[in-house]
């Protein structure tokens, strides 16, 4: 890094080039992290709120099922005939580069009911469908907690190379410029003298 650049024309327009595509890169950077931040807080505040619908959503639940548990009893059967679930599909879309997980729930899947009436009451149902409902919010929050997981991630690699290019390459391009801006003036005062010297002499 500690390399001195030969003070010539060339290296002077090259480096200021090299200034200026750092100076627009970390502005870049600096507005890439500004509205990943953006998006991250918007989603821990939906997080936020869909784990406080989820806790009470559990508890419903459960004590439905504990209802249905007494109504009828374990059954088996019940318990066997529902299927794998296999409703949940995955997505994904891209916010500044960084790809977001979209999850979501077949409706086809929603309603249907796998065991048969004979075996089930209406506490069973109820059940079934607040399961469902949590289900819903299960994945909600499981996409929303992989995006601020991700988001964040980027975040911080975009920082990192933020801080590079603001504490290392721009202060390092402009004091090149500075160098070889001074030596070349210098050469010019050098050369300055030197011809008038040779002039006084004629």
């Amino acid at each position: 890094m500690a390399q001195n650049v030969a003070p010539t024309k060339g290296n002077l327009i090259s480096t200021k080039k090299s200034l200026q595509l750092s100076k627009v890169g970390f502005e870049l950077l600096d507005r890439k992290r500004n509205i990943l931040i953006r998006e991250m807080m918007m989603l821990i505040d939906r997080a936020n709120e869909i784990q406080s619908k989820i806790d009470s959503a559990f508890n419903e639940a459960y004590l439905a099922l504990q209802k249905a548990n007494i109504t009828l009893g374990f059954s088996k059967e019940v318990s066997m005939s529902m299927p794998l679930d296999n409703s949940i599909n995955l997505d994904y879309r891209s916010v500044m580069g960084v790809e977001i997980p979209i999850l979501t729930i077949d409706k086809n899947d929603k309603r249907v009911l796998h065991y048969g009436l004979s075996s089930s009451n209406s506490s069973l149902d109820e059940a079934q469908m607040k399961f469902l409902y949590v289900k819903e919010l299960t994945v909600e929050l499981a996409e929303i907690e992989n995006s601020v997981y991700r988001l964040a991630d980027s975040i911080k690699k975009t920082q990192k190379r933020a801080n590079a290019l603001k504490n290392i390459m721009i202060p390092k391009f402009e004091r090149d410029v500075k160098n070889i801006t001074d030596a070349l003036d210098e050469k010019e005062r050098e050369e300055f003298s030197r011809l008038k010297v040779i002039k006084q002499q004629k």
